[in-house]
């Protein structure tokens, strides 16, 4: 059997036998990837969408989707193409120098939509060559990868992650297949250390992590993994997959917020909501600094050097924030 190393299950893989996720398989004592170039969507797609907030505001991510997923969420809304295998005939087949072409007319490049890892050799090359022409490469991830496979993937040129996080351990044991999210957060403050920028975001499921004990515990671990810089953005649930539980209480995405703000976390945000809790203000003084509306960026009220204009605190952002092309 061989290890795989590239997610935290590290799964041993007998000869012509493939992992938990599905996506590498051992022919003869070697792991191949079903997943190179065979990819299940491509896009460009606002970068707040993700959401990332303080990386490259008002820019545009070329957005790329394979198969399958290393965890198995009841909710999972892109279940479509994170609960599918890698089709044996690609949907679309493509080379890194053929998305990098379609990626043209934006500023960065993102692989979301399923969990980016599983395209990791894909992901390699590609941001090898968006580096070269100055493009900014991100993750939307669960952060169950390794620490060897994110140093590969910093070295080609990944500088923004957004990390998942479920809720606490019952979650990822009754709903997510077992992964351990002591080691979510201990992956994100390590990519932290390393110099990504690193933006986190919980989906409040009701009656699985919009309870008090669990938002109040994600907004601790925030604060000891990571600290009060980080954005943390709250997201509201909606009924997706086989899990029908109601949509998320309004007043417990607000209380969530003010939970987190009361904490010390200096950016909360809060998604799906349209409207509230989107815009980000100076800590220090109160300025708006950057008005959001659904996944755009309207307006922005900063320094050259990203400081508020008002009380010149630093605002610890990625890039230059500009609003959001019509």
């Amino acid at each position: 059997a061989v290890r795989c190393g590239l997610c935290q299950r590290r799964c041993r893989i007998a000869p012509g036998e493939r992992g938990f996720c599905g996506v590498r398989e051992n022919r003869g004592g070697e792991l191949f990837t079903l997943t190179y170039g065979n990819l299940s969507a491509a896009s460009s797609r606002p970068i707040e969408i993700k959401p990332f907030f303080h990386y490259h505001p008002g820019s545009t991510a070329f957005t790329i989707s394979s198969w399958s997923c290393n965890f198995h969420c009841a909710w999972c809304q892109n279940h479509h193409l994170s609960g599918r295998l890698p089709p044996e005939r690609m949907a679309r087949s493509l080379s890194p120098r053929e998305v990098m072409e379609m990626a043209r007319g934006d500023d960065g490049i993102c692989v979301s939509f399923n969990e980016p890892t599983l395209l990791f050799e894909f992901s390699l090359d590609l941001f090898t060559l968006a580096r070269k022409e100055d493009k900014y490469c991100c993750f939307v991830s669960n952060g169950y990868m390794t620490t060897e496979a994110l140093d590969a993937l910093i070295e080609a040129g990944l500088d923004g992650m957004n990390v998942d996080v479920k809720g606490r351990q019952e979650a990822y044991d009754r709903y997510c297949g077992g992964p351990k999210v002591r080691g979510v957060w201990e992956l994100a403050a390590y990519a932290r250390r390393q110099g990504v920028h690193i933006e986190v975001v919980s989906l409040l499921v009701t009656g699985v992590s919009d309870d008090e004990a669990t938002v109040r515990w994600i907004i601790d671990q925030h604060l000891e993994a990571l600290g009060p810089d980080v954005p943390l953005h709250f997201t509201r649930y909606f009924p997706a997959r086989s899990f029908t539980a109601p949509p998320t209480p309004l007043d417990h995405m607000e209380r969530a917020w003010r939970w987190a703000r009361d904490a010390g976390i200096h950016y909360v945000y809060l998604g799906n909501l349209r409207g509230w809790g989107e815009d980000t203000h100076c800590p220090r003084c109160g300025s708006l600094l950057i008005r959001r509306q659904g996944f755009a960026t309207l307006e922005v009220h900063l320094t050259e050097d990203n400081r508020c204009p008002n009380c010149r605190s630093p605002l610890p952002i990625v890039g230059r924030a500009r609003p959001s092309s019509p």
